[in-house]
């Protein structure tokens, strides 16, 4: 019996679930939890209206079906900026494999600074995906070097395909700034690097709750990490990875328990993001009721110069910081196998060394976005995510404890879990 249907047991369901919500900051209408500080903007249907995105804010607004909205930026002639956007469908709507947000920085001249699209792809179910873009100061880009105005907008990838969503999209937009270096680098990117993927790490693996969003990624460090995910969820998780470090991650799917009785394509998808929420890599995993696992493939180490890389895969581990790891199950394998929790396991290698990152001339804006110490919320490295959870159980099913006392003893032993675990609780 889970969580929340042990309390509902004793009568505490309702009293239990208004705690969890609040403790997460999860907006149970969206099933996404949007940073508790981001400030409500609306988009506007013209640049002459865009509201300033300030590097290091973030921000939620809505994204109509069938327009793109402006927001703006002012910046110098020195930093990189860069803009995310993690569009959010409502759930138990419709969505289009080819849809999803597109988003792209303009000089004041209407040129294309940089785009980026993500798609839902397969599995094709609502959930949220996130796409960035840049305004780069290098010595490879002329174009939109200049300081000034620079516009952010975001509409929809296939607003008018099959199946596509006739409803309005939550969104939540972030913005980092990227000081220049004081000794300029050359503009070549590394060498070649172990592309060898290493063995999947073994041991016993830790319980972690995955986040319901990226502002409440729970921590992982090195290890086995084991969590439940239901259909149609997704859970966030993040993993710090210095300078020179190179991230490995392996995703199982456990056994259901139940004859196999169809296999379910792309039935978990996970998906790679760098410290500024930018799409790095993705696996999927197919179902048939058995055990199933596959590794992303290798990433670089994370250098700086890899931003002189051609590829996107390569180019997007520019820098030291929070990688998120995304799991989304598809809510398909609900018709086969139920709607419960599968078994989801994550096996997380850091290869490489450690080494100093670039010589900034300023400071990066958060502050700390580009250390291993900075990033999102969520549980610590180490900290057992499930711990108050079991301790929860222990104390409701001690023997001869009444529902009323166990009410009392209940909410307070939740108080002292919600409060030590903050944020990192999904939902």
């Amino acid at each position: 019996m889970g969580r929340l249907g042990l309390a509902a047991a004793l009568g505490l369901g309702t009293v239990l679930t208004g705690q969890h919500a609040q403790a997460t900051g999860q907006d149970t209408a969206h099933g996404y939890a949007f940073a508790e500080d981001a400030r409500r903007i609306e988009g506007a249907g013209s640049t002459a209206d865009a509201v300033e995105l300030e590097p290091g804010r973030t921000y939620r607004s809505t994204l109509p079906p069938d327009a793109k909205v402006f927001f703006r930026l002012e910046l110098d002639d020195t930093e990189t900026a860069y803009a995310s956007a993690t569009a959010v469908p409502p759930p138990g709507t419709g969505v289009a494999v080819a849809d999803g947000v597109k988003v792209t920085v303009e000089d004041a001249d209407g040129r294309s600074c940089d785009g980026d699209t993500a798609i839902f792809g397969a599995p094709g179910s609502p959930h949220p995906v996130a796409a960035w873009a840049m305004r780069e100061i290098s010595p490879r880009r002329s174009l939109c070097a200049e300081a000034g105005t620079y516009y952010v907008t975001v509409e929809r990838a296939s607003p008018d395909a099959r199946g596509a969503s006739p409803d309005p999209w939550e969104l939540e937009l972030d913005t980092v700034s990227e000081p220049g270096t004081k000794t300029p680098d050359g503009t070549a990117a590394p060498g070649a690097w172990d592309s060898a993927t290493p063995a999947p790490v073994q041991g016993t693996a830790q319980r972690r709750s995955g986040g319901a969003g990226f502002a409440q990624a729970a921590r992982l460090g090195e290890g086995v990490w084991r969590d439940d995910i239901r259909p149609g969820q997704t859970l966030f998780y993040q993993v710090p990875v210095d300078w020179g470090r190179q991230l490995h991650a392996t995703a199982e799917l456990g056994s259901s328990g139940t004859d196999a009785s169809r296999y379910v394509a792309s039935a978990l998808t996970l998906d790679v993001y760098n410290p500024v929420r930018g799409h790095v890599e993705d696996l999927s995993v197919g179902y048939n009721g058995g055990q199933k696992s596959k590794a992303l493939k290798p990433l670089p180490p994370v250098a700086y110069e890899n931003r002189y890389a051609s590829g996107q895969q390569v180019s997007a581990v520019r820098f030291a910081g929070a990688y998120y790891l995304v799991a989304h199950l598809s809510p398909e394998v609900a018709e086969y196998y139920g709607d419960g929790p599968v078994p989801l396991t994550l096996r997380v290698r850091l290869g490489g060394a450690a080494r100093n990152g670039p010589d900034y001339a300023g400071g990066t804006v958060p502050a700390d976005v580009f250390t291993v110490d900075g990033g999102g919320g969520g549980a610590a490295p180490g900290e057992d995510g499930a711990a108050g959870d079991e301790t929860l159980y222990r104390v409701l099913a001690a023997g001869g404890i009444g529902t009323g006392s166990a009410l009392v003893v209940g909410l307070g032993v939740w108080t002292v879990v919600a409060r030590r675990r903050g944020a990192a609780l999904p939902e």
